[in-house]
């Protein structure tokens, strides 16, 4: 972080850590505020607590609404097992099993790629020694402005095209930064601004990653879709790539460490691929339509 670069190393990591236990506890103040998901309270046997709060959304809305055109009858219960779900994932849907992980290891490569090591590549490459936080600064923009300019698409385009031209898109974008940097025509500013540009793009296929896997798996399974794809995602390109990109970005030689952006933008043009060939077009549709409910009548 550029606000902490003045800082000693042993205080500066220790106020970064600090940091992190503040958004924590504001995170737990803003979930005190967030209503519960009414299809939730309903299957576990609280209707009355989900009236109320479709009611409110109603009252706020304003005017008469359609009533809805198809009903769903569930058998109420208190939990559904761990081995039901995963029976669930694995023998019911593992076409967008595969599409979940395919999405969350491409991510997690694409930006092990681009931020591992990002501090030696440019003390090693460019000299730049310190201040390197605000180059990250600059590349965390890209990051944050994709998903919010680039998010309605996914609900007028549509779920496959968009999600596919995410992540393909930004796998091209970054095996273009392989090349020039392998040439030697690039600079720590014009690097980053590369960099900024594939984030932007990424960042927006990413996010879409917790959409896909939260609506596209029966709605009992939501939170631990996520959960799961997550961990799988993460220990793969959070585990496997930085072991990989360490190794050759040490070396020094701008071949090696173009060879890592490279990896990363491969696997992330591989999982728009499976987008493509699995993908599920959920815009617009309710999660009933899209997966029927484990607690649904048969």
């Amino acid at each position: 972080m550029p606000l902490l670069s003045d800082l000693p190393v042993n205080i500066g990591w220790r106020v970064a850590f600090g940091l992190g236990v503040v958004l924590g506890l504001a995170i737990l103040l803003v979930r005190r505020h967030v209503p519960e998901s009414p299809r939730w309270l309903f299957i576990h046997g609280k209707e009355k607590e989900a009236e109320e709060i479709v009611g409110g959304i109603e009252r706020q809305i304003g005017g008469d609404l359609p009533e809805p055109k198809e009903s769903v009858t569930v058998h109420q219960r208190k939990s559904i097992g761990f081995l039901r779900i995963a029976h669930t994932m694995v023998a019911l849907y593992p076409k967008r099993t595969i599409l979940g992980l395919s999405l969350f290891i491409g991510q997690a490569f694409l930006y092990n790629a681009i931020t591992f090591g990002y501090a030696q590549i440019l003390t090693t490459f460019f000299k730049i020694d310190t201040n390197a936080g605000y180059y990250f600064a600059v590349i965390a923009v890209g990051n944050f402005l994709g998903p919010l300019l680039l998010g309605r698409l996914f609900d007028t385009v549509g779920r496959i095209p968009m999600i596919s031209a995410t992540y393909i898109g930004s796998g091209l974008l970054l095996l273009g930064t392989a090349w020039l940097f392998s040439q030697g025509l690039l600079t720590a500013v014009t690097l980053t601004a590369c960099w900024s540009v594939v984030l932007f793009v990424a960042s927006a296929g990413a996010s879409s990653a917790y959409l896909t896997v939260s609506e596209i798996f029966p709605m009992e399974t939501r939170a631990l879709a996520i959960a799961f794809f997550f961990a799988i995602g993460t220990a793969a390109g959070g585990i496997a790539g930085p072991l990989v990109f360490a190794s050759l970005v040490e070396t020094g030689v701008p071949g090696d460490t173009a060879l890592a952006f490279s990896i990363g933008g491969i696997v992330m043009i591989a999982a728009g691929l499976v987008e493509l060939l699995f993908g599920v077009k959920a815009e617009r549709k309710s999660l009933e339509s899209i997966a029927t409910p484990l607690s649904a009548a048969t």
